[in-house]
């Protein structure tokens, strides 16, 4: 399993424990899935608390930028490559 598809599986139990999803797995949301909308369904109060644990325990810092942050939440991947390019060393 690559680095990626680590972080990947790490995120993805991420958004189930942070958010606690009850009718989803963390095996049953794709990598390449939205997020929102008629993906996953989070809304903005989930990308906020989501965005607190990323900083909690990667060191990512969002930006102040909307359109940013929605490119960033688009996908698992999208965040995996997002934390990969901005974690504290």
């Amino acid at each position: 399993m690559s680095d990626d598809n680590a972080l990947h599986d790490e995120l993805k139990e991420l958004i189930v424990e942070t958010l606690a999803l009850e009718d989803v797995t963390a095996a049953e949301i794709e990598t390449d899935g939205a997020l929102f909308g008629d993906g996953l369904g989070l809304d903005s109060i989930d990308s906020l608390e989501i965005a607190m644990v990323l900083e909690e325990r990667y060191g990512a810092v969002l930006a102040d930028d909307p359109d940013t942050n929605r490119e960033i939440f688009q996908s698992v991947r999208t965040l995996g490559k997002f934390v990969s390019e901005n974690r504290a060393r």
